[in-house]
């Protein structure tokens, strides 16, 4: 518990990154396997996903990232510091946290500037374990730590909000197996892999919806959560499909469409309209063939 209040967040996690990996990545090929024998899988997928990750540690190993700056800043100048002997300071921090991830994740699909990174995620055509695993390589320069920040600035350790926020990413790559059944009461409070196929559905019923990480009781709060539909099957990725596999496409597929978006609006108004909603182009109802999930 030292460790995780006073260290860094690489320290705390650096000797296990590597076997939570090789765990996922595990897991998604068996997934694979499984489910090439029951009637199809997009391999193509999963090699543009590898790609993505590997790019994402070349990114990584350069050290270039706002969220170490922002949080050592928030960290000098917080108003207290806050101990983690308790378990009640532990609750509090998780589901401070899990308050703010749920709006990072609003906000990031919801404003151009942090959509360009995080739809990187939602590329995906299929809804697989190894689609938690794309997640692009440019959201360390979006500022998206400015939403975390606070809780360092309160006071709690930068690196048990890192601990908190990685439990949080590390939790939703099981929400990714859309073969998973729902789970009764708990649908109720937890995010589960029923909540996250409609949260990864581009269906017009589906869009913009169920944020939350490990819990869904914000979304449920604030107006956001919508249920699986038995009569809409959930069609994945972006309202415009993306077709291509290149991983260095798939990392900057959001912030050309944003430019290209950006590029129609002319005088001041061109700075909001960097942090505008996405825009999406209207489109007619379409009956999609969508392959049964095994």
């Amino acid at each position: 518990m030292a460790t995780l209040a006073t260290g860094t967040p690489a320290a705390v996690f650096g000797p296990w990154a590597a076997g939570v990996f090789a765990v996922t990545l595990g897991a998604a090929l068996v997934e694979g396997v499984v489910r090439t024998r029951r009637g199809g899988y997009d391999w193509k997928a999963f090699a543009a996903t590898l790609g993505d990750a590997v790019v994402r540690r070349g990114v990584d190993a350069t050290g270039v990232s706002l969220v170490a700056p922002l949080f050592a800043f928030a960290y000098r100048e917080r108003i207290a510091t806050l101990s983690l002997s308790t378990a009640a300071a532990i609750a509090i921090l998780f589901v401070a946290s899990e308050f703010a991830y749920y709006v990072y994740h609003r906000i990031a699909h919801r404003t151009r500037w942090f959509w360009a990174s995080h739809a990187v995620h939602h590329t995906p055509n299929e809804l697989t374990l190894a689609a938690a695993m794309r997640l692009g390589w440019t959201g360390k320069f979006t500022g998206a730590a400015l939403f975390f920040a606070p809780l360092v600035w309160l006071g709690f350790p930068p690196a048990a909000v890192g601990a908190t926020l990685a439990f949080n990413l590390l939790y939703q790559f099981w929400l990714h197996a859309p073969w998973m059944p729902r789970l009764g009461p708990l649908e109720w409070v937890l995010n589960t892999p029923t909540h996250h196929k409609v949260h990864h559905a581009a269906n017009p019923e589906y869009l913009d919806c169920n944020y939350g990480g490990v819990l869904i009781v914000f979304d449920r709060l604030f107006g956001t959560f919508v249920d699986l539909r038995d009569d809409v099957p959930p069609r994945y990725g972006l309202v415009e499909p993306v077709r291509t596999y290149n991983p260095l496409a798939l990392g900057v597929h959001g912030w050309r469409t944003m430019a290209r978006e950006v590029r129609t609006v002319r005088g001041w108004r061109r700075i909001g309209a960097w942090f505008a909603p996405p825009g999406t182009r209207a489109v007619e109802p379409v009956a999609y063939a969508v392959r049964p999930q095994s």
